[in-house]
C-alpha cells in the first residue's frame, strides 16, 4: 500500500473511532515530506466544512506559513467532494491521489450526487435561484481592492 495513503487511512480510522467524523483521511506531502495528516472533524467540531482535505490544507498552510501549496500533493482516502476539490484547486495543489470514489462513499451514506447535479444544472434547489441584492455597492469592493496598493493576490 502507498505509504501516504496508509497514513491517511490510519488517520481516517482514528477519526472514526474517536467519533470526530466520518471515514475520511488526507495527507499533504511536499518533496517527500509529510506536511499534514488529518481526518474528518465534522462531528467533533460541529463544522460542516471540516472535511479531511480541508483540515489538512489548513494544517499545511499554517505549517508552511503560506496559502499557496503548489509544490504539494494530496492523498485522500476518498474522492474529494466538490467543496474539497474546490479547496484543493484554490490551494494550488497540483497532484491528487485518492482511494475510494464517490460511488463507494454513497454506499456508506455520503452521497454528493445532488451537488454534482446542481453543478451541471440538472437539479433544482432554492440555492440555484438566489436573491441578488445591493450588487453595485458590493461590486464596488473589487474596484477598492484593485486600487489597494498593498494587496496580495491569491
Amino acid at each position: 500500500m502507498n505509504k501516504y495513503m496508509q497514513l491517511a487511512l490510519d488517520k481516517a480510522v482514528e477519526g472514526m473511532n474517536s467519533n470526530q467524523g466520518g471515514p475520511f483521511g488526507a495527507v499533504i506531502v511536499r518533496n517527500g515530506e509529510v506536511i499534514a495528516v488529518a481526518h474528518n472533524e465534522v462531528l467533533g467540531t460541529n463544522d460542516p466544512t471540516a472535511h479531511a482535505e480541508i483540515v489538512a490544507i489548513r494544517i499545511a498552510a499554517k505549517k508552511l506559513g503560506r496559502f499557496h501549496l503548489s509544490d504539494c500533493e494530496i492523498f485522500s482516502t476518498c474522492e474529494p467532494c466538490p467543496m474539497c476539490l474546490s479547496a484543493i484547486h484554490w490551494a494550488g495543489i497540483r497532484k491528487l491521489s485518492f482511494g475510494a470514489d464517490r460511488h463507494d462513499a454513497a454506499v456508506g451514506g455520503f452521497d454528493d450526487e445532488f451537488i454534482y447535479r446542481l453543478i451541471n444544472g440538472t437539479a433544482e434547489s432554492p440555492l440555484t435561484h438566489p436573491d441578488v441584492i445591493d450588487k453595485e455597492t458590493c461590486a464596488a469592493l473589487f474596484k477598492t481592492w484593485s486600487d489597494k496598493a498593498d494587496r496580495t493576490m491569491y
